[in-house]
């Protein structure tokens, strides 16, 4: 809880100063464009991105596959989304890389060891109907 809570303090304050140094090394009109354009691209990307993840939970649930995969890339989408329409330029690093396949890619392994974790300590419930 603690971490978080550290997260959520010190992300504001890390975004303040890549926006204040951007803007003295570009300059304040190009600063507030790009993290415009970058609002605005990280919508049409996600959007693409979701359809595409949308697409695949699809197919696996037809396949009688299990939609783990799938699920995850929706999941790190919406968080990639959710990145780039913060205005900052770390939130929108972070961001293009959550939503980019390949860099993706590197994320997935993480968060499958965090939820096998969840589980191992019983920390995750299951239901089923």
């Amino acid at each position: 809880m603690r971490k978080i809570l550290l997260l959520i303090l010190l992300i504001p304050l890390l975004e303040i100063v890549f926006v204040l140094l951007s803007g003295k090394i570009i300059g304040a009109l190009w600063t507030i464009v790009l993290i415009v354009v970058t609002g605005i691209l990280g919508v049409y990307l996600i959007r693409f991105e979701g359809m595409k993840a949308k697409q695949q939970l699809q197919k696996a649930m037809a396949n009688r596959q299990p939609p783990g995969p799938a699920m995850i890339d929706g999941v790190l989408l919406f968080i990639a989304g959710v990145l780039l329409i913060l205005p900052g330029f770390l939130s929108d690093i972070i961001g293009v890389l959550l939503a980019l396949k390949p860099t993706r890619q590197l994320f997935k392994p993480l968060i499958y060891r965090w939820i096998k974790k969840k589980y191992s300590n019983g920390n995750v419930v299951v239901y089923k109907h």
